[in-house]
């Protein structure tokens, strides 16, 4: 990756607008679902290259991966060759100024077969970069405060 610096985030949701990231619900670990398996409406994924100045002008390739607690390669979606394990894109940065590469990513019906840690896994040039960790636990796992809070639809956040 040379000397590029990626900062990445995980929200509800995301969206790039003229240079800008926009998130909503951003700054969580933990999701918590009322069944497993389950199926998890939106996660929201900010990611910022910051690729300095000097820097030669080519194409740049970065991918993500979701890992479950068994270590393994979860599903984001299917495609016309069948399921898709791994998602990415490409960019053109460099020059003489330093550049800020703002790319949003949302993964709807995220799949989670069980309760554990899970790992989104983002790589540039083949080479894994940042890890953004989060806990899937069961509603019934969780800590009760008085009086009970209040939980709406199939899955809430912590």
């Amino acid at each position: 990756m040379g000397d590029i610096e990626l900062d990445a985030f995980l929200a509800d949701s995301v969206a790039s607008v003229q240079g800008k990231l926009y998130a909503l619900g951003a700054g969580w670990n933990r999701i918590a679902v009322a069944l497993f398996p389950a199926r998890h409406d939106r996660v929201g994924i900010g990611l910022l290259f910051r690729v300095p100045a000097g820097s030669t002008v080519e194409p740049r390739r970065f991918e993500l991966r979701l890992l479950g607690p068994s270590n393994d390669d979860l599903e984001l979606g299917s495609g016309p060759d069948g399921p898709v394990n791994r998602i990415g894109g490409e960019f053109t940065a460099g020059g003489e100024e330093e550049q800020i590469v703002p790319i949003a990513l949302n993964l709807n019906g995220l799949p989670l077969p069980g309760p554990g840690e899970y790992r989104v896994v983002i790589s540039m040039q083949g080479d894994d970069v940042k890890v953004l960790p989060f806990t899937v636990q069961a509603l019934a796992a969780q800590p009760r405060k008085s009086p009970s809070p209040t939980t709406t639809g199939t899955a809430g956040y912590l």
